[in-house]
Order: structure tokens, then sequence, then C-alpha cells
């Protein structure tokens, strides 16, 4: 069991403790909050003894081998660099940071101190993705895909009463794009690569950030379109079309059911598998396996992909002028 702690109050920062308990692999020793009331209050619900609310003080506990980070966007770097810097391994919350620069000092920092940095971003960690990569040449050669995610935010109904929550503030680093557009993103470069074009057509909101968008991905056979909004609501499917077949996936995240459609047949075929539903409990797994075997190999693979996905969103943010608080 590797001990952990984590940074953050918020239902993720809880969905990711029970997800890890269930893992078996992590045990959970410490909490951070900034308020001492809250970092009590969760010690309490999960039975832990240590909490923080200094984050340099946490950083130097003995007791915590890995550190999982769920603030507000925009502290990611600094407090990552703190835990990176005291020899923790961390686990950074999607989007990991505000842009490329932040991401290749952290990297370097932990290479440095001999530790692992990994960006927590539950779909790719799952069976059923692993399933979609090995059977994505089904369909034969690929022409275009359609990868949305779109799911209306209570905190837009504040916004628009005049407040300015997090996930709408460039302050704090927020947007549709990062907050869910990295999902199917993610799905998109795990199973194709890094695009040869970028194209981002966002709804900006009076803050300064997306509350919706649509992103072009171009490869050099075909093009795949990514709808991500926390504005509005949708149930239409992921689907990737090939000459030979077509994909269809209920959702980006969590990817729950994979169906195959023959284009000649027409016949349909399910290909995914029925998942935990706490589905954090995969990249616990992969994580902590990682850590404890030092395994390289899977960890650049990982330190690739999250690489790739923040330089397309940080190339998608600049076209239109989407500058976040740490960037002016």
């Amino acid at each position: 069991m590797i001990n952990f702690g984590t940074v953050g109050t918020g239902w993720i920062t809880s969905s990711f403790i029970e997800a890890a308990k269930f893992s078996g692999k992590l045990n959970l020793t410490a909490v951070y909050s900034r308020t001492e009331e809250k970092a009590k209050q969760l010690a309490h619900t999960y039975q832990v003894d240590q909490y923080f609310t200094d984050i340099e003080e946490m950083a130097k506990s003995s007791e915590i081998e890995v550190v999982y980070i769920a603030s507000p966007n925009s502290i990611h770097f600094e407090q990552a660099v703190t835990f990176l810097k005291n020899k923790k391994h961390v686990i950074c919350e999607k989007p990991i940071f505000s842009n490329t620069a932040e991401l290749d000092k952290a990297f370097q920092i932990a290479e440095e101190n001999g530790v692992y940095l990994f960006e927590a971003i539950r779909n790719i960690h799952t069976p059923n993705f692993r399933i979609l990569k090995d059977k994505i040449q089904m369909a034969g050669n690929l022409r275009s895909a359609m990868l949305p995610y779109i799911q209306y935010s209570s905190r837009y109904d504040l916004f628009l009463q005049g407040e300015e929550p997090n996930i709408f503030s460039s302050t704090f680093s927020g947007g549709a794009l990062v907050d869910l557009g990295v999902y199917p993103i993610f799905l998109a470069i795990g199973l194709f690569g890094e695009p040869a074009k970028v194209t981002y057509h966002p709804v900006i909101l009076s803050s300064g950030v997306d509350g919706s968008g649509t992103l072009v991905l171009e490869y050099k056979d075909f093009v795949c379109t990514i709808l991500c909004s926390k504005i509005s609501h949708s149930a239409i499917p992921c689907e990737i079309h090939g000459e030979k077949g077509t994909f269809v996936l209920e959702d980006a995240a969590p990817i729950s059911e994979i169906k195959f459609i023959d284009s000649h047949t027409k016949e349909s075929e399910i290909l995914s598998v029925i998942q935990e539903e706490k589905d954090m409990v995969y990249e616990c797994m992969n994580i902590a396996e990682i850590v404890a075997t030092n395994d390289d190999d899977q960890y650049e693979k990982l330190k690739n992909l999250s690489k790739i996905v923040l330089r397309v969103t940080e190339v998608a943010r600049k076209q239109n002028n989407i500058v976040f608080g740490v960037e002016r």
C-alpha cells in the first residue's frame, strides 16, 4: 500500500479517495484544505489523523509518498512544485496546468527529484479505452470522428446571476475546453496521436473564457471534431467513422459502452465490458503500479499524452486570445 494525501475538499477529491480505497493500492494518511474546519471535517470523514492547512508543512510529512491535487486550476503548478521538491509523487487533477511552460518546468523538477508527475484523467486508464484502442483497426481507414462532451453546469446559473465561479474564470484558468474538452481530447490523442493542425471556434463569455466551443483536429486522412460545452446539454454519443465500420461510444468519459456497426452489413456488436462504477479506480491502480515498480516506460507514455493535450488546448486558446491570469 502506498500512503497518499489529498489537496482539495470538493466532490472530485471524495471520489478519488473512494476509488483509491477501492483499488486496495493507496492508503489515505493526510488531507489539506485552506480552512481548518474543512480539513478537520474531511479527516474525520475518512478517519485519518493528519490534516493540514499549510502546503509546505504537508509536503514535509514522512507519512505521504504521493499527493493528489484537486485545487483550482490556476494553483496546480505552485502546489505541485512544492510537493515535487519535497520528493513526493504528484497526481494532479485535469487540466494538469495552465500552459506548457508550467508543465515542462514541473516535469523537469520531478525528474531532478526522482519522482513522478501524473495528470488525473480517468477515461484513458479504463478497460474499455484499451479495448477501443486494440480494436480501432476494425473500422478500416478512418475518415472522421465526432467526440462531444456537452454538459450544462449548475455553476453557469451563478455566472448568469453575476458571480464568477472558478470554472468560468480566467483568473482560475477555467473554461469549457480545459474542463470538459480534455476528456475527448485525451481520447482522440490516445487513439489517433498528435494532430497536424488544431483549430478552435469558441463561444467567449464576458469573463474572457470559453463557455463552449468546437475544436477541429486535422489528421492526414481525416478530421476529428470535438464539441465541448458547460452552458448547454446534449445526449448525442461519440462516433468514430471508418470505411469498414463505425464505433459508437455512449460518452467520452466514462466509456461505458462501445458498439461497432459494420458499414456493409449494418450489423452491430458490443465490444465493451462492464466497468466498475467508481471508474477512477483504474487510474488509481495504474498509477500505483507505475510508482511501485518504477515503470518508466508507462510513465513516459502518460507524460507524452499530457504534453500533447496541453499543447492542443494552448494553441486553441492562443488562436482566440483566451489568456489566463497566470499568463498576464
